[in-house]
Parts: structure tokens; C-alpha cells; sequence
């Protein structure tokens, strides 16, 4: 197992022009560094963190309001600090049981209301998930893919011109994955003739079309042929408005994800998870694939299919994912966070037929299973995947696994991150 934490300089330069944390554009700039360089310390031991605030670069004398909680739970303590020559040393205390603290900012000058905050974590590798491994979880997931199977391999490619190269060609493909659904996707590939290792990229949460296709053509540059797919059956084609229509239709971006999350058969992502393995078997069928490497990478959503692909299809070599989504998601229940897309702010979500279900879907007990090496990315200050819930599902791989820790990160990781993650695959090929 390797480690690997970013310089913290790099990554607040990094995060100044990316993360929510540091809007572009913005007259404000907040630095919080705690008192031991990796933001991690073991239970019972004592954090500091320095904040400091600056406005036009120049250090601001101001009094903060600040407030203090385990990540994504409610406030345990509140009270205001004074800056001094735009700095002050707030003490945060410690954690008895292994987690994270969150600690939030908020600064009114001259009118304008600035906001920051930062999560330190406290013994994380000791974290262990609420969600229970259910013991008929193989022969479910195998009677699903064995189901889908059924339906005959079918699919269409679609040249297309407009994101095809001088070096690279792209096709709008349509997979049949099972008697009821399919999937669209954009699959590229280098335009030598050659034997190429093949990568599945799953979608990140929500109902849209995939964005600029070829911002990820870096792959098939380097030998690789990729697939970038949508999981609802809608042609990428389609409009932004006809995907605002359907999205709407579920109630809430997001709906889809609570539907049929009473009865484990009928829970939405079911056909889902199959169709990532329906994917594997098209990938695998092309005459260009090299016979040996099929790598599965994504990050949020698509990060948490790309280990649940890897836990369900043994033809997968390698796996790459960024904070993934569906991890621990009924964790709230032994209060403190849980996964994406966060049940518990809605009423009846948390019931036990409910969690039942979700065993049976979350990310989890799929990394339980995972054999292949895993190189994984997240960050501490992300209120989406949060990192509770990422170590814990990187504390239940026993596969050979990398990290790359970007404490300051939020939701979203750098374009040298994402190509890094290209060089790690390749690095680690067949």
C-alpha cells in the first residue's frame, strides 16, 4: 500500500483558482493550516488550526464568527475569534472516536459576507462502516448479471465527426444491456490499427448529457480506448432542456436515486450495475481490445460505479476512482456521516427495509470483494462524498492500493490529478 500526500503549498496554490473554498475572481482569501501538516491526528490528541484572512492580499484585523462539528453532522460548539495582523490560533480539541471535525468561518467586511472551512481527521484508518454484508450478496449480483445476459449483446456505433481527430476517432455507441434497458456513450480510440487496452468511465450523479466528449482525449492518445457512458438509457444528443425535463420528472436532480429503494429487485440502480458489467462485455468484444487490461475510472457517482464494477467483474485489472458517491450511505444511523446522496435529510429514507436495500447497493461491500489494484483519490473538505466515508470504504480494500490525499480539496480534483490518474494506469498495465 502507498500513500501519497500532495506539498499542502501546492495544493492551497491549486485550490486558490478550482475549489469552492477559493472562488475565482473573489477579494477574499482564507488560509487554515492545522498544526500537523497531514490535517490528521489520533483520538484523544489535541488540534490547533491557524486561520488567517486576507482582502486584497492585505491582512485583515477582524473579528470571525466560527462553529464546530463532526463532519456533516450538527454544531457542538460556536463562538467568534479575533484576527490579528489577519491571523489567530483557534484551538479545536479532539475526537474520542475516529473521524472528522469540521470547522466553519464566516467573516462580514464592509458589508460583504466571506465563508470558509476545514475538516481534520482523527484516527480515520480505524473508521468502519454501519453497512452490514449480506450473506446472500454474491448470488444476488450473480443472478442479476446471469438475468441480463440473457438478452443478446447488441449495439450500434455511430461515427462522429464532430469530436473525431487527425489522430483519434469518436462514436456516439448505444449498448443493449438487458431485456429492458440500454446505455449510450462515447467511445474513442486511436485511429492506428493496433491491440489497445480498453478503460470504462461510469457517470458522475444526475440526469444530463456527457459534456465535451474529447475533454478526456488525453486517453486515446496514449493507446488507450475509452468509453464514457450515460447510465439512463438518454441519447447525449438530446437537449439540455429535454434532460432538465426528465431530471424533473423524478421529483428532484437526483430522484432517481431514491426509486424503488424499498424492495432490493425493484431499486432503480439495479439495471445500473449490471449495465456497467454489459459495458465490460462490449468492451471486451472489440477486435481492437488487447486481450489483457480493462481499467474502470470515475469519480463521485461514477467513481463509486467504477468499484462497484470492479467488485463484480473479475475481467476488470485495475481501478481508478476519485471521492466516491453510494459509500456507507445509511452511516448516519451510528451517528456520524454517511454516503451520498445523503438519506437522512429526507424523512423516511433511513427505514430499516430501506437500509436493508442499500446493502445490498452500497459501494461497501463491493470493496469488500475488489482483488485488483485501486488507486484512489479524495479529499477532507468535500461536503458531497465526504472524507468519513471515503476511508471507509479505502480502509475495507485489501487489494494492493495507492492514495493520493488532497486534504484541502472539496468536491472536485485538478486537471494534473486527472492526468496523473491516465499515468497510473498506464504505468500499471499488463
Amino acid at each position: 500500500m502507498k500513500k501519497i500526500l500532495l506539498p499542502f503549498i501546492l495544493l492551497l496554490l491549486s485550490a486558490v483558482s478550482h475549489a469552492q473554498n477559493y472562488p475565482q475572481n473573489n477579494d477574499f482569501l482564507w488560509l487554515t493550516v492545522p498544526d500537523h501538516a497531514d490535517w490528521l491526528y489520533k483520538t484523544g490528541e489535541v488540534a490547533q488550526v491557524e486561520v488567517s484572512l486576507y482582502r486584497y492580499g492585505i491582512p485583515q484585523n477582524v473579528e470571525i464568527d466560527y462553529e464546530m462539528g463532526p463532519d456533516m453532522m450538527p454544531t457542538e460548539k460556536s463562538g467568534k475569534l479575533t484576527l490579528k495582523n489577519g491571523r489567530a490560533m483557534l484551538k479545536i480539541g479532539t475526537m474520542k472516536t475516529a473521524g472528522f471535525y469540521d470547522c466553519r468561518f464566516v467573516a462580514n467586511i464592509d458589508g460583504q459576507t466571506t465563508k470558509h472551512h476545514v475538516k481534520i481527521g482523527f484516527s480515520p484508518e480505524k473508521l468502519v462502516p454501519y453497512t452490514q454484508n449480506p450473506s446472500d450478496f454474491d448470488d444476488f449480483w450473480s443472478r442479476q448479471v446471469e438475468e441480463a445476459r440473457r438478452t443478446k449483446l447488441t449495439y450500434t456505433m455511430t461515427k462522429s465527426d464532430k469530436y473525431s481527430t487527425a489522430d483519434l476517432d469518436c462514436y456516439l455507441v448505444k449498448i443493449k444491456t438487458d431485456a429492458q434497458h440500454s446505455v449510450y456513450g462515447y467511445l474513442t480510440r486511436p485511429k492506428a490499427d493496433g491491440k489497445y487496452p480498453v478503460v470504462l468511465c461510469p457517470p458522475g450523479a444526475g440526469i444530463k448529457t456527457i459534456k465535451l466528449p474529447m475533454r478526456n482525449n488525453y486517453y486515446s492518445k496514449n493507446g488507450f480506448i475509452r468509453l464514457e457512458i450515460d447510465i439512463h438509457g438518454l441519447n447525449p444528443e438530446l437537449s439540455d432542456e429535454t434532460f432538465k425535463e426528465i431530471s424533473t420528472a423524478f421529483g428532484h436532480e437526483n430522484g432517481y436515486l431514491e426509486n424503488g429503494l424499498d424492495n432490493k429487485d425493484n431499486y432503480y440502480m439495479k439495471h445500473v450495475y449490471v449495465a456497467c458489467v454489459r459495458c465490460i462485455d462490449f468492451l471486451t468484444s472489440l477486435p481492437e481490445w488487447d486481450g489483457r487490461n480493462v481499467a474502470v475510472q470515475g469519480g463521485s457517482q461514477g467513481g463509486a460505479l467504477s468499484l462497484i464494477t470492479a467488485g463484480l467483474d473479475s475481467r476488470v485489472t485495475l481501478c481508478v476512482v476519485n471521492h466516491p458517491a453510494l459509500s456507507d450511505m445509511a452511516g448516519y444511523k451510528a451517528g456520524r456521516a454517511g454516503g451520498y446522496p445523503h438519506f437522512n435529510r429526507e424523512n423516511g429514507m433511513l427505514t430499516e427495509e430501506k437500509i436493508k436495500t442499500m446493502s445490498y447497493y452500497d459501494v461497501c461491500n463491493f470493496a469488500r470483494r475488489i482483488k485488483v489494484p485501486v488507486y484512489m483519490t479524495w479529499g477532507y473538505n468535500d461536503n458531497v462524498c465526504p472524507p468519513t466515508t471515503s476511508y471507509i470504504v479505502w480502509n475495507l480494500i485489501s487489494a494492493p492500493k495507492e492514495s493520493l490525499i488532497t486534504p484541502i480539496n472539496e468536491h472536485w480534483t485538478s486537471e494534473t490529478t486527472n492526468r496523473g490518474q491516465m499515468q497510473w494506469i498506464k504505468s500499471h498495465l499488463k
